[in-house]
C-alpha cells in the first residue's frame, strides 16, 4: 500500500486518470461535508451498525471493472478508515493501492477540531459539497 499526503494524492491522480478514487466514508460525510472532485462514494463503514460494509470490495471491485490491476486510491475523513478499507483491497488481490493521508478533513488540532492542521481540503485541492 501506498500512502501520499493530499497534494501528492491529487498530482497522482493527475498523472494515473485511470485511477479508481474512492472515498470511503459515510454517505452523509460524503454529501454533507464535502468530498474530493471526481470521488466514488463507497462507503466502508455505515450507520447504524458502523459494522464493515460487507459489500466493499465488490464495490470497489466493480468500480474497477475487476480489473485488480487498476490502481485504487481512498480517502475519508483523517485516513484511518481508508488505510483499513486499501488493507482489505489488498487481502482481495488489489495490486496498487493508494491511502490518502490526513483525509479530507486532517487530524485535530489542540481544540479537537479537523480541517485546520491539514487534509484535502486544508490543502485547497478540489473539492464539492451536494
Amino acid at each position: 500500500m501506498k500512502h501520499l499526503l493530499p497534494q501528492q494524492a491529487a498530482h497522482w491522480l493527475q498523472q494515473h486518470p485511470d485511477t479508481v478514487f474512492v472515498d470511503c466514508r459515510t454517505d452523509i460525510e460524503f454529501l454533507f461535508v464535502g468530498h474530493p472532485l471526481g470521488a466514488l462514494n463507497v462507503p466502508w463503514h455505515q450507520p447504524p451498525d458502523w459494522e464493515v460494509n460487507p459489500q466493499f470490495v465488490a464495490e470497489v471491485s466493480a468500480l474497477a471493472e475487476h480489473n485488480k490491476d487498476r490502481a485504487v486510491m481512498l480517502i475519508c475523513r483523517s485516513g484511518t478508515r481508508s488505510a483499513e478499507a486499501a488493507a482489505a483491497l489488498e487481502q482481495a488481490g488489489f495490486q496498487e493501492v493508494i491511502n490518502v493521508v490526513h483525509g479530507f478533513e486532517g487530524e485535530r488540532d489542540e481544540n479537537d477540531h479537523r480541517g485546520r492542521l491539514n487534509g484535502w481540503r486544508f490543502d485547497g485541492l478540489p473539492w464539492e459539497q451536494t
